[in-house]
């Protein structure tokens, strides 16, 4: 978590031992057990409600109606005047199907 290796950490709790003293020592690691607990308990919920409101947005967005999969530029469909087009006119076709004659 705080990447503490095991010297660090002796040094840590000699620190604590000489400024609070033995007596309140176990008093102050059971409070910052405590708070630790409810902070990760707190992260959950709210990771947990973040959760579910984004799956409830993707459950609503899948039933409304004329909302369908984003066709990429090789997917979507070319009307046929579009298909083989030339600037000339040469390559297209009319709407009856018959190709123009200039």
């Amino acid at each position: 978590m705080f990447n503490i290796g095991p010297a660090e950490m002796i040094v840590i709790l000699v620190i604590a031992l000489i400024v609070f003293g033995p007596k309140r020592l176990p008093e102050i690691g059971r409070t910052v057990g405590k708070s630790l607990k409810e902070f990760r308990r707190a992260t959950q919920d709210i990771r947990e409600q973040l959760e579910g409101s984004i799956e409830d947005e993707d459950e609503d967005d899948d039933d409304k109606p004329g909302v369908g999969p984003v066709k990429s530029a090789s997917e979507a469909e070319l009307s046929g005047t579009e298909t083989g087009a030339t600037p000339d006119g040469s390559g297209s076709k009319s709407l009856d199907g018959s190709t123009p004659t200039a």
